[in-house]
């Protein structure tokens, strides 16, 4: 994806990405904070939803999170771009829908650095872990609490930020799930250094996906990204299987250039084959085995999207096709099992139900769906009708 591209993309979120909350006003995001006990001060965060998250018909959905270090500068571009690539206004939908939580800085030397680097004047580097015990102990706790979280989490860095989220992924236990880390910044992790960690790791990690981007900085950045490489390398040996991982290098990118790009191809890379086209479905089987691939890549069970196999369903249901019609029972009956508390796909189940010809299997369908959603005039007039038939 060029600059190009990308400015353009930017432009059409900031058109159309944000609801209006009244007049004059574009909301993109909410302001919050916490008070850390560990960290012994107030720390603000921006928590972006899914378009989809207060629509009542999607009141059972629960969304992964995403953290963006450095919220500051990441979090409005990284929310919108979630967004485009999410919502079903745009019919993007390669990855799921996700809640976008931007960690304000306050001294992101301190925050960002899991090691003491030794200086001839003080300083107050390494408190990396600590900031971390604030985020899965802390923040992560509260984000449970106020929002209809799932508990698959990413944590996006750049620079010292991806430094951090390079060390994160390399810990035997953490609550993240996957890493975007942007031309970390490895400046302190010289060979020795590099080495005794690598050495210190266990194979959890490995059940972790991280996308490394590197930008080329020229002469200046030789150094840093060899030892991106040379990370990158090591662990694909030290792993038994393949390697849930990428490396990518930007050439015509620099430090400063790099992130947006970086978190577009990073996102891209982790979920990909998640946004599979319905054309390129053939039946439930080939649906459930797609998924159950990406879900062992990626250490979590993501289910086919309710979107899509409803679309499946209408697609065969209104085939001419016996068969066709038989498959389409089996992709609706596939979304009441894997989403039990949405009223739609209870909807979506009877409809197929009624035009099979199966009034009795139709209305209990239509009256599950009105159990959940009592507002659900669709189900409300079908259960009328079809009760006189019966």
């Amino acid at each position: 994806m060029n600059k190009n591209i990308i400015a353009v993309l930017l432009l059409l979120i900031g058109i159309n990405q944000v609801k209006s909350q009244d007049a004059g006003q574009i909301v993109i995001g909410t302001k919050h904070s916490l008070r850390s006990n560990i960290l012994n001060e107030d720390r603000a965060y921006w928590v972006s939803i899914p378009d989809s998250y207060h629509d009542k018909a999607s009141s059972h959905k629960r969304y992964p999170v995403i953290i963006v270090l450095d919220g500051n500068s990441h979090f409005k571009p990284i929310a919108g771009i979630v967004n485009y690539m999410s919502s079903d206004a745009y019919r993007s939908l390669t990855i799921p829908e996700m809640i976008v939580v931007g960690i304000q800085n306050v001294d992101r030397r301190r925050d960002y650095t899991p090691d003491k680097v030794i200086t001839v004047r003080k300083n107050n580097t390494g408190g990396g872990d600590s900031f971390l015990s604030f985020l899965e102990e802390e923040l992560i706790p509260e984000l449970d609490q106020k929002f209809r979280t799932s508990p698959y989490r990413m944590l996006f860095g750049h620079s010292l930020g991806g430094l951090l989220a390079t060390h994160t992924y390399m810990k035997e236990k953490t609550v993240f799930n996957s890493f975007i880390a942007v031309d970390p910044s490895f400046g302190t992790w010289d060979s020795e250094t590099m080495d005794k960690k690598l050495d210190s790791m266990t194979e959890r990690p490995f059940e972790r996906f991280i996308y490394i981007a590197t930008a080329n900085w020229g002469k200046r950045n030789i150094r840093n990204r060899d030892r991106h490489v040379r990370l990158y390398e090591a662990l694909n040996s030290k792993c038994k299987g393949e390697l849930p991982a990428k490396l990518e290098y930007f050439d015509n990118e620099d430090h400063s250039s790099v992130p947006i790009i970086a978190f577009h191809n990073g996102i891209s890379a982790i979920f990909k084959g998640y946004g599979i086209s319905y054309r390129d479905v053939k039946d439930k089987d080939q649906l459930t085995r797609h998924f159950q691939t990406l879900s062992k890549r990626l250490s979590w069970d993501f289910q086919p999207p309710e979107y899509l196999v409803n679309q499946l369903g209408y697609r065969m249901i209104r085939s001419g096709n016996d068969e066709d019609k038989a498959k389409a029972l089996e992709f609706f009956t596939l979304n009441v099992e894997n989403y039990p508390k949405s009223s739609n796909s209870y909807d979506s189940l009877g409809e197929a139900y009624e035009i099979l010809g199966d009034t009795q299997k139709a209305i209990a369908n239509y009256e599950k769906s009105l159990e959940l959603n009592p507002s659900n005039e669709h189900a409300r007039v079908k259960i009328k009708e079809l009760s006189k038939i019966k």
